[in-house]
């Protein structure tokens, strides 16, 4: 008969989620205060009522995907526990609420910060973010390592509830010289050959962008810039050609820095803010400032 949750010990899930948080059987004992022994012994016993493996024991220990499900309760658990501690006076003074989002890059580097800091002051908050690419974020969301996140999918997360955010559009841009030089043509003729920037060897955006053109994909030449701001200055020094965010494109092209090489074909991504389904204030004030302030940042 399957285990219901009430049927798992909350110390077993606790361990559970101090191996996949410290990465070794050893440094979770040491965190908990117990023998190597002890954790091992709880983390079987908890696989034996699970009747699943829930850890991969590598080096650092990863959880299975029926572990990720075990560790997102314990960090769900631990959350209310801390919201139950704050409201009944029991936290220490002064000590703040820590939130875990995970927010692509490009969201960091223009409307993402603003939000958190247009939040009041009370109740105090710290913030742990994860950068992350958007249609990645969600991995980091289901596998309970953020509370929420900003992500590119629709589709809800086990346990998570999904509001839009609204559209960052991207421009086709590259610095007139470079453009002179290996885009004075069609797009379609002259983008597979110009070299490109790219955000790193997951990033697939500008390669899309050329298969939307009937385009195999984007140039061999690759230059890999794996920041938000250094993306966008390496377009605008001329490295390549890029897809650059309209708020970090439009300065540069009043200021003659960049031009847009394909101005009707630009890209919107919907973005999506996704959380856990808890009834926790400090979550449900960050989830306000952001989706207010994307309100104001990104197309509807």
């Amino acid at each position: 008969m399957t285990p219901a949750f009430a049927d798992l010990p909350l110390d077993h899930v606790r361990t559970l989620l101090a191996v996949v948080d410290e990465g070794t059987f050893d440094a979770a004992a040491a965190a908990l205060h117990v023998t190597p022994s002890a954790v091992s012994q709880r983390v079987k016993a908890l696989e034996q009522r699970t009747g699943r493996v829930l850890l991969l024991r590598t080096k650092p220990v990863r959880a299975t995907d029926s572990g990720a499900v075990l560790v997102r309760l314990a960090r769900q658990v631990a959350r209310l526990e801390r919201d139950a501690s704050a409201e009944l006076g029991l936290r220490g003074e002064g000590e703040p609420t820590r939130v875990s989002v995970a927010v692509n890059a490009d969201s960091l580097a223009t409307w993402f910060l603003p939000a958190l800091t247009a939040l009041p002051r009370e109740p105090a908050l710290c913030f742990e973010l994860r950068r992350e690419d958007e249609g990645h974020t969600a991995t980091l969301l289901r596998e309970g390592a953020v509370m929420a996140a900003v992500t590119s999918s629709p589709e809800p997360v086990p346990g998570c509830t999904v509001r839009v955010l609204g559209r960052m559009r991207y421009l086709p841009c590259a610095a007139p010289d470079f453009a002179a030089r290996h885009l004075a043509g069609p797009p379609q003729e002259t983008v597979a050959g110009a070299p490109v920037v790219v955000f790193d060897r997951r990033d697939d955006f500008q390669d899309s962008f050329a298969r939307r053109l009937g385009l195999g994909g984007a140039s061999a030449a690759r230059h890999y810039v794996p920041t938000s701001e250094g993306f966008v200055e390496a377009v605008a020094a001329g490295l390549g050609w890029g897809m650059v965010p309209q708020p970090q494109a439009e300065p540069l092209l009043r200021g003659g820095r960049l031009v847009c090489f394909a101005p009707d074909l630009a890209v919107d991504v919907t973005l999506y803010w996704q959380q856990w389904k808890l009834d926790s204030p400090a979550l449900a004030a960050v989830a306000d400032a952001v989706v207010t302030a994307a309100a104001g940042a990104l197309r509807r």
